[in-house]
C-alpha cells in the first residue's frame, strides 16, 4: 500500500486530519489571545474527533455502537479536562457546542435541521467559530467569531461544489451555480481576511492573510470532478495553515 493510500486511510478517512485542522485553527487564536494551554487544545481535538466520527459512522450499524461507546469515553475525558483545568462555566459552553453539533449531525433530526436549504455552510462555520471565539476564551470575542465564521463558511462551499451532484438538499452550487458560489466564497473569505488585518496582532494577521490568498487559489480551482484529495486534504488544510505559518514564519 502506497504512502498516499496509507495517509488517506489513517489520517483523512479516520477523521483525524479534519480534527487536527480544526484544532490547529483554535490553537492559532489561542496564541493570538495569549491563552495557549495544552489541556484546552487536547479538549478541542477530542471534541472535533468524536464529533466527526459520530457524523461519519452514525449510519453504519456494525460500527455505530463502538463509536457511541468511544464518544461516551471522549465525553467523560472532556468533562474531566474541563473541570480540572477550567470551571463549570466552560463546561456549560462546551456542552452547548456539543448539542449544536448533535442537532445538525444526528440522523434522527436529519429531516428537521440538516435538510434546511443552504444551512450547512453557515452552521458548520457557526460551530467552529464558537469554539474559537467562545469556548477557548474567558469571554465571547465578536471579532474572532466573525473571522472564523466567515472563513470556515467560505471553505465549506468548495465541498458543496464537490457534492452538488449527490446532494439531496438545496445547496449554493445547485441554487446559483458553481461560479456564483465561488464568488460568494471569495466575498466571505475576503471580509474574513479584512477583519483579520484590523483585529489580529500584526504577526497573526500576516499569517492569516497568506492563508486567505492560498484559500482564494484553492477555491478558484475547485471543480466537481476534482480528486477527493483536493478537498479532503488541500482545502481542508487551509484551516491549519494560519498556525503552521505562524510556527514557521511568525515566531
Amino acid at each position: 500500500m502506497s504512502i498516499l493510500n496509507l495517509a488517506k486511510k489513517y489520517l483523512i478517512d479516520s477523521q483525524i486530519y479534519v480534527s487536527l485542522m480544526g484544532t490547529f485553527l483554535a490553537g492559532f487564536f489561542m496564541l493570538e489571545q495569549k491563552i495557549f494551554r495544552w489541556p484546552t487544545l487536547l479538549l478541542i481535538f477530542i471534541t472535533y474527533f468524536s464529533g466527526y466520527l459520530y457524523t461519519k459512522y452514525q449510519y453504519d450499524k456494525k460500527k455505530f455502537f463502538k463509536i457511541l461507546i468511544f464518544n461516551c469515553i471522549c465525553g467523560v475525558v472532556s468533562v474531566i479536562l474541563i473541570l480540572k483545568n477550567h470551571n463549570e462555566y466552560r463546561l456549560l459552553k462546551w456542552a452547548i457546542i456539543v448539542v449544536l453539533g448533535l442537532l445538525y449531525n444526528s440522523f434522527f433530526l436529519e429531516k428537521f435541521i440538516r435538510k434546511i436549504p443552504l444551512l450547512k455552510v453557515f452552521y458548520v462555520g457557526l460551530t467552529w467559530a464558537l469554539i474559537n471565539s467562545w469556548l477557548i476564551l474567558p469571554e465571547f470575542n465578536c471579532s474572532i467569531f466573525l473571522i472564523s465564521w466567515l472563513f470556515i463558511s467560505a471553505l465549506v462551499l468548495p465541498f458543496d461544489i464537490r457534492d452538488m451532484k449527490n446532494d439531496d438538499v438545496v445547496t449554493f452550487p445547485i441554487l446559483i451555480g458553481v461560479q456564483k458560489t465561488k464568488i460568494l466564497a471569495y466575498l466571505l473569505i475576503f471580509i474574513s481576511g479584512l477583519l483579520g488585518i484590523f483585529y489580529l496582532d500584526f504577526r497573526f494577521s500576516a499569517c492569516f492573510l497568506m492563508t486567505v490568498i492560498i484559500s482564494f487559489i484553492l477555491i478558484y480551482f475547485s471543480k466537481n470532478d476534482n480528486r477527493e484529495s483536493y478537498f479532503s486534504f488541500w482545502v481542508e488544510s487551509c484551516s491549519g495553515l494560519p498556525l503552521l505559518m505562524f510556527c514557521f514564519i511568525g515566531l
